[in-house]
């Protein structure tokens, strides 16, 4: 069993899941999923207290909402009292993932890309002003990526996310920057509004994303946009390694196979997913 150190509630919280968070569900439903993001966005198990001061949440209402998740399996109590997401929530992830079949079409195309660049492809959607991986293919090499198959990234300063941003409209895209907290994760992030929209004018005319090391210190990418005939679907395709093998001038020699790759993926999307006559 972990033991954790004394903390004050709220200690050592991304900004994401402050005060705000809280605003994310009205209902009974929406409050429960509410509780799940805090726990789930929670660097360790998290107590009473510290769920407490961050869901908003009347203590009462707070303990019942917290008692019918452990009921359904949806989270778990430890020894010490703290919260973790239960296992349930991993075989319906499992399922979902498993029976996603944007992924399924995607996958044939996602190894292609991999046996063609030897480095981790990565396959996302755009929801909201996050990137949501549904897809990784690891690298040959013997450095490799950490990232994990359902995570969220910021879409200003990632590949795969600029790529899928470069597909909305102008006015539904300002509208989404105003929602945007930029944040700087390293001297190379697009951190202003202006940055990413010149940025973004250059991925419209190239078809290319790229990553420079904007959300992560030594990660290189390049990513292009898959969409829907109606842009209601924004995902993209990436190939990522580290910038100490990767140079900018491979990340270039990538941008066929990567556009092509999100193009083959856009096409089989359409044929499969698209309306029956």
């Amino acid at each position: 069993m972990t033991i954790h150190s004394e903390r004050e509630p709220g200690e050592g919280k991304p900004a994401s899941l402050q005060k705000a968070r809280s605003a994310s569900g009205t209902g009974t439903l929406g409050k429960a999923i509410s509780l799940l993001d805090i726990v789930a966005g929670s660097e360790y198990p998290m107590r009473f207290t510290e769920i407490l001061a961050i869901s908003d949440q009347p203590r009462g209402t707070l303990h019942r909402q917290l008692t019918n998740l452990l009921e359904e399996g949806l989270l778990s109590v430890n020894r010490d009292h703290t919260y973790e997401l239960g296992f349930r929530l991993l075989n319906l992830a499992s399922t979902a993932w498993a029976n996603n079949q944007f992924r399924i079409i995607a996958e044939p195309h996602l190894r292609w890309l991999h046996e063609q660049t030897g480095e981790t492809v990565h396959l996302g959607v755009l929801k909201g002003s996050d990137v949501i991986y549904l897809d990784k293919v690891e690298g040959r090499q013997s450095v490799r990526m950490y990232s994990q198959i359902g995570n969220a990234s910021p879409a200003y300063c990632t590949g795969v996310g600029k790529a899928a941003m470069a597909c909305l409209a102008d006015d539904v895209l300002e509208a989404l920057m105003l929602e945007m907290k930029f944040q700087r994760f390293t001297e190379h992030t697009l951190h202003t509004p202006d940055a990413l929209r010149r940025d973004i004018q250059i991925i419209r005319k190239t078809g290319c994303a790229y990553d420079r090391e904007e959300h992560e210190v030594g990660i290189r990418c390049i990513a292009a946009p898959i969409q829907s005939r109606d842009r209601k679907f924004l995902a993209g395709v990436s190939v990522t390694g580290p910038a100490y093998r990767i140079s900018q001038e491979a990340l270039d020699g990538w941008a066929e196979p990567v556009r092509q790759t999100a193009q083959l993926i856009m096409t089989d999307m359409h044929t499969r997913l698209g309306p029956r006559s």
